[in-house]
């Protein structure tokens, strides 16, 4: 699919996409970014927050065909202040104006809220307030607080809302007020390309162990109930500086892509047992690489994963070792499993991500107006 464009266009459009380098929102854009500079646009990636090395940079740059920049800006997340998010988004909007883009794609709604010079699409990867509701009780502290109004005001300001689940398009409009949800565009990955190994003898999960959301103390008390080792891939400490602390979980530290893809290729049984997960691209790695899938009944993982993954209470981590151990003693009921998360997730790929985006982007682009023959590009 190509973007429509207006008589006047005379060259490729130019995407500024923001991104968070500490988490999920790095692959997605990347994967992303693939998939539009593959369909003949250009694409600017601008790193807010802690930034990946110089090496990796260069690795994604050769393997997207975009530009990426470290702006040094603050996280929403992490930002000290409103002001300090505000700040981020002005310089985004003065980033856009200086390289020519034609849209922006930001990948938190909390950044609309400066004066762009053209069309503001924004992706709810996740909030501060559908977090809460998920993990926490009560009203929001003060510093949650203000950060769920920046959301609020940036969803309104924005021209297009996307999200990678019905169940978060509809948490992310209830606690922010929108007359319309998010327009649902899922999440997806490009397979590793590593061929299956024999069933590991070990069960496996990964992600931000450190955020209370991934219930990481709950894996620890499943690991403890198993024979087998529960291997954890991820970080302990995160740059909000919250940690967590494990005793029975086999920790691995945090891998690089090619090492998850290592651990994936043995088809360990994933186990999650998140409280709040508005997508998992940890999920859909693992299902394309044949694994089968032990999850806590959550509604974004019913939506995507139901019929073909084992369902549990996040907080009984009995009922999870028994599925578990079910399918780590049954090779023939996990193959089967693992087969049939491979062909859900396969629904789930970049190029279906990129077309379901550049539905919505197309439309932006159609409305904006043209961009003068020789501007920056």
């Amino acid at each position: 699919m190509r973007v429509p464009l207006t008589p006047s266009r005379t060259s490729a459009p130019h995407v500024l996409m923001s991104a968070d380098a500490v988490g999920g929102v790095w692959p997605y854009s990347l994967d992303l970014a693939v998939g539009l500079v593959g369909r003949g646009l250009t694409v600017t990636v601008a790193i807010l927050g802690p930034a990946p090395s110089d090496a990796r940079i260069a690795a994604a740059e050769a393997a997207t065909g975009a530009r990426i920049v470290v702006t040094g800006l603050p996280l929403d997340w992490t930002a000290g202040t409103p002001e300090a998010v505000l700040g981020a988004a002005r310089a985004l909007a003065a980033m856009a104006g200086e390289i020519g883009a034609d849209l922006v794609h930001l990948h938190s709604p909390a950044l609309a809220q400066a004066d762009y010079p053209m069309p503001v699409a924004a992706v709810c990867h996740s909030c501060v307030a559908t977090w809460w509701d998920a993990v926490e009780t009560g009203s929001l502290p003060p510093d949650l607080a203000w950060r769920h109004d920046l959301t609020v005001r940036g969803c309104r300001a924005a021209d297009a809302l996307l999200a990678p689940t019905g169940a978060h398009a509809l948490a992310t409009a209830r606690v922010c007020g929108l007359a319309q949800p998010p327009v649902v565009v899922r999440n997806g990955r490009g397979l590793s390309g590593l061929p299956p190994r024999a069933l590991a003898p070990h069960a496996f999960t990964a992600g931000r162990l450190w955020d209370r959301a991934k219930n990481a103390a709950a894996l620890d008390r499943l690991a403890g109930r198993l024979s087998v080792p529960l291997r954890a891939a991820g970080a302990v400490e995160g740059p909000n500086g919250a940690r967590v602390e494990t005793r029975h979980l086999q920790w691995l530290g945090r891998l690089d892509e090619t090492s998850i893809a290592a651990e994936l290729a043995g088809r360990p049984v994933f186990v999650s047992l998140a409280r709040y997960e508005p997508f998992g691209l940890a999920v859909l790695e693992a299902a394309a690489a044949g694994c089968a899938l032990v999850l806590s009944d959550i509604p974004s993982f019913r939506e995507l994963w139901d019929g073909v993954a084992a369902f549990v209470d996040p907080d009984d981590e009995g009922e999870a070792a028994e599925a578990v151990q079910g399918l780590l003693y049954d090779p023939a009921r996990r193959e089967a499993a693992g087969k049939a998360a491979a062909l859900r997730a396969a629904r789930y790929g970049v190029d279906a991500m990129t077309e379901g985006v550049l539905g919505v982007l197309g439309g932006l682009l159609a409305r904006a107006p043209a961009r003068l023959d020789g501007a920056a590009a």
